[in-house]
Formats: C-alpha cells, sequence, structure tokens
C-alpha cells in the first residue's frame, strides 16, 4: 500500500550487503529513513534524490518490474 515518486527514485539496491546496511543506519541516525516493510524482513533499499532512504520488503527484481512502468 506504500508508494513513492518514481522519477525522484535515484538507486535500489539489495538490503543484503554491510555497505548498504551502513547506508540504512546512517540514514537512521539522521531520520531520513523510511521503513515500508510493514514487519517484515527488509529485502531492498530504494535511495531517492532528496536523500531519503526507504526500505521495501519487495525484492529488487520486483521493483525494477514496477518502476518499468
Amino acid at each position: 500500500g506504500n508508494i513513492a515518486a518514481a522519477e525522484r527514485v535515484l538507486c535500489v539496491a539489495s538490503a543484503d550487503s554491510a555497505p548498504i546496511r551502513r547506508v540504512i543506519q546512517d540514514a537512521r541516525d539522521r531520520s531520513m529513513l523510511v521503513d515500508c516493510c510493514a514487519g517484515k524482513k527488509c529485502k531492498s533499499v530504494i535511495v531517492m534524490d532528496s536523500d531519503h532512504v526507504i526500505t521495501s520488503a519487495l525484492e529488487v527484481a520486483e521493483l525494477k518490474e514496477a518502476l518499468a512502468k
């Protein structure tokens, strides 16, 4: 049920790597993290041009498909 402006997305990355986990923690520390996992496991991270970081329970492939529409 969550949406984000597709034209403002800089990148979509898998949440598995250590550098992305540091990006998430840094965004949390700066109060720029938007958690859209709804209690599920975080599978991907969306970085916006506004410096916000959005966590998502969707796979990167699913988000890529949705952004292509």
